[in-house]
């Protein structure tokens, strides 16, 4: 459809549409030859890149399923998923970063940059829209990972209309920061640009130096990303030519009202999507344009046609339509627990909608934490803490307490010099006592997965995060009828260890 237009750009390497649709086929041919057949699992542990995007549409084009695997997993991890998949190849790319991409030894591995996918007759399997396509393992930030499967049909509808919704359009240049390990980076971000004709720019390490040069460049237009993409280009020297942006998506973590402002005032962006999804239903809602700031920042906008949502009577967020995944793989026990007898999808996460339909998400049901009798949800102090002038990120945990059962605590990167003390009074005039915090650490960076999600696991263990030696305690007060209200004393912290920051503003890296 779209010929002779480039299709991919990575590096000096240009790939125009014809010319992908050629070396997908042939990458396909040489996975048929290989001893690829229809319904064959196939994983792919790289990085972004032209090659990685051959090597799943040929995984595809070869009636194959494809398994991406988390770059930032390590061998032991890799090997647990690579396995319970059911894998007969790996593909990989030796030597990227000094990383181990080492795959179980009984099966078989293929070098992405080894000549193999270009080593095919082309080849071309029939398939159904109803098949498989794609088993993504979910992070894995609250457990074990499961496999969740999707199929052509879905996932062809799906972001079909994500492309109206995030303004993406023919002859658009897309700088693809998302990993295409996740649903972000491969879904909305290649296919969606292969359904629009959009040219697709792949970032295998996201560098805010390199990615100023390359919207410069190569006049980028669609940069979507998490929230902490923007706050590094904000933050970044000025200098480089921006003029080209026109849109950006973004998700994955809250975002403070003041932070959509700053993207709409300070870059050239003119559109500015968010949206609410998961691996097990895609995207689900999305804002839509004319949406206020304030809107696109605490709301996740409208159910996406075709897809129903409601709130269960214990707040849980639930979904039902084309988008429900297809089940976890090898995991009917997992499916039957995530997807009830009347089709709804149960997603884990606390939500209300606004008066005008729109969906808020408060928090994920096994972070909700009791205090005293009362339930505190972590996205509504973290809300509420965001406000806080000298916060720059935040994410808030329930920990144990003799007396009330559970307390907050929050942990803080802070923008500017912050006391524990200052943040415990200022959540005291402006949050209900059960919810204000009585422990503030200070951390220089929060600990991210890849795709900008704080993962919690890590800041319940104390030698997985990096810390600060300092942290307030803030006992509660002897008066009566508020759980929340609290007199500082100070403590200092035994943790000495430290891991290094998953995201830093500060070095423009992350």
């Amino acid at each position: 459809r779209f010929g002779n237009a480039e299709a991919v750009v990575d590096g000096d390497l240009r790939i125009t549409f014809t010319d992908l649709v050629d070396r997908v086929r042939r990458a396909a041919g040489a996975l048929a030859s290989s001893g690829i057949d229809k319904g064959d699992r196939v994983a792919i542990w790289a990085p972004n890149s032209a090659e990685w995007i051959v090597a799943a549409f040929g995984i595809l084009t070869a009636g194959g399923v494809l398994v991406p695997v988390n770059t930032r997993y390590k061998s032991q991890e890799a090997d647990d998923i690579i396995r319970r998949s059911g894998a007969k190849a790996v593909l990989v790319q030796h030597g990227f970063l000094g990383l181990d991409f080492q795959p179980p030894d009984d099966i078989p591995v293929i070098d992405l940059k080894s000549g193999f996918l270009s080593s095919g007759a082309p080849f071309e399997c029939p398939v159904d829209a109803e098949d498989i396509a794609d088993i993504m393992y979910t992070s894995g930030t609250t457990g074990r990972p499961k496999g969740v499967m999707m199929n052509h049909a879905q996932t062809l509808r799906m972001f079909s209309e994500w492309c109206d919704l995030a303004d993406l359009r023919e002859g658009d240049r897309y700088l693809v920061v998302n990993p295409f390990f996740h649903m972000f980076g491969y879904k909305a971000g290649v296919i969606a640009s292969m359904i629009r004709g959009a040219t697709v720019l792949p970032v295998p390490v996201l560098d805010v130096d390199e990615v100023l040069a390359l919207v410069e460049r190569e006049k980028v237009t669609m940069l979507p990303g998490p929230p902490t993409l923007y706050q590094s280009l904000l933050s970044a020297p000025r200098g480089h030519d921006l003029s080209s942006l026109r849109a950006a998506v973004t998700g994955a973590a809250d975002i403070p009202v003041e932070l959509i402002r700053r993207i709409r005032s300070e870059l050239p962006f003119e559109t500015i999507m968010t949206g609410y999804g998961l691996s097990e239903g895609g995207t689900a809602t999305a804002s839509r344009r004319g949406d206020s700031f304030d809107r696109i920042a605490t709301t996740v906008g409208r159910p996406c046609d075709g897809i129903d949502v409601r709130i269960a009577d214990d707040s849980e967020v639930l979904m039902r339509g084309y988008n429900v995944m297809q089940g976890y793989f090898d995991d009917p026990d997992a499916t039957a627990e995530a997807i009830d007898a009347d089709g709804w999808l149960h997603t884990g996460d606390l939500g209300e909608f606004d008066d005008d339909g729109r969906l808020r998400i408060i928090g994920r049901k096994k972070d909700m934490f009791i205090v005293g009798g009362f339930n505190a949800y972590p996205a509504e102090i973290e809300g509420f803490l965001l406000a806080h002038p000298a916060i720059d990120q935040v994410a808030v945990i329930g920990v144990p307490d003799e007396r009330l059962g559970q307390v907050g605590k929050a942990f803080v990167v802070p923008k500017t010099t912050v006391t524990a003390e200052d943040v415990i009074s200022w959540s005291r005039d402006r949050m209900a006592g059960f919810k204000v915090p009585r422990f503030v650490e200070f951390l220089d960076a929060l600990p991210l997965n890849a795709t900008g999600k704080v993962v919690k696991d890590r800041l319940h263990s104390p030698e997985r995060r990096p810390a600060r030696p300092t942290i307030l305690r803030c006992s509660p007060s002897p008066r009566s009828g508020d759980t929340g209200t609290a007199a500082p004393t100070r403590t200092s912290s035994s943790n000495s260890e430290s891991v290094p920051p998953s995201s830093s503003t500060a070095s423009g890296r992350f």
